[in-house]
């Protein structure tokens, strides 16, 4: 079995590749951070005794994806499943004050990103009428936040497209899911929101958000269950956080 994940040098992603490696699966490991890519690559076969193979391009860039993953050889195109996950939040300002720069950094990535490598992907699964693809949303697909605008904008986007994916595969024997996560730590995410501002970033301090790997875990299972079952989504919030707005911060429990 082969899994192909994107933005696996970090985060869920990284998370992510590890559950599946776990599992026994061959894995194709994409990210913009080489040195990043070569690390993991070399610590999940060492564990896991899997093969990997390591494609470094940044998903906003077409013709790039395109080389990178057309390059594999015809056995490494058998992609069993495609992990969706490269994405970002990038600033937190009300719609008056965005930054155009972060506006096309996050349209780019996170709803750019998936349909460069469905597209390229995508044909390989219908060609053998088998594949999964597990798309990484947000509750932010699915409510919208003060100063959230493009970013659950994006999302709601990712949402859509899932659902659009869905019906199009449908008749190739192609499950086509997502999963919408709040909170999570053990990411950058917050990180590349604030612009590297590691002290604005400390928003996990006083509550138990989600890990990263409670996330995979859930990736995998969706990924894992038999042919007639095909979990479409799966909205997960940290105990604390009823909302994305309605968050317990009375302490870490």
């Amino acid at each position: 079995m082969i899994a192909c994940i994107t933005g696996s040098t970090s985060g869920i992603g990284k998370a992510t590749s590890i559950a599946f490696a776990e599992q026994g699966y061959h894995l194709i490991l994409t990210g913009r951070r080489k040195e990043r890519l070569l690390a993991l690559s070399l610590d999940l076969e060492k564990e896991y005794q899997i093969q990997t193979n390591i494609l470094c391009f940044d998903v906003r860039d077409y013709a790039a994806c395109q080389t990178a993953l057309d390059g594999l050889s015809d056995e490494w195109k058998q992609v069993d499943v495609l992990v969706n996950n490269a994405g970002l939040a990038s600033g937190f300002d009300p719609i008056h004050e965005g930054d155009l720069e972060d506006w096309n950094r996050m349209i780019d990535t996170n709803i750019k990103g998936i349909l460069h490598t469905t597209r390229i992907i995508s044909p390989w699964m219908v060609a053998k009428r088998s594949g999964h693809i597990i798309n990484v949303c947000s509750t932010a697909g699915h409510e919208v936040y003060p100063n959230g605008n493009v970013y659950c904008a994006s999302k709601h986007a990712v949402d859509a497209l899932t659902k659009g994916m869905r019906i199009d595969l449908h008749k190739h024997n192609i499950k086509v899911s997502q999963v919408s996560p709040a909170h999570v730590e053990e990411t950058e995410f917050a990180e590349v929101r604030f612009h590297g501002d590691k002290e604005r970033a400390k928003i996990y301090e006083d509550f138990n958000p989600l890990t990263s790997k409670d996330v995979a875990e859930i990736i995998y299972f969706m990924a894992s269950r038999p042919f007639n079952v095909n979990i479409q989504d799966v909205l997960v919030l940290g105990t604390q956080q009823a909302s994305s707005l309605i968050i317990d911060r009375s302490g870490r429990k």
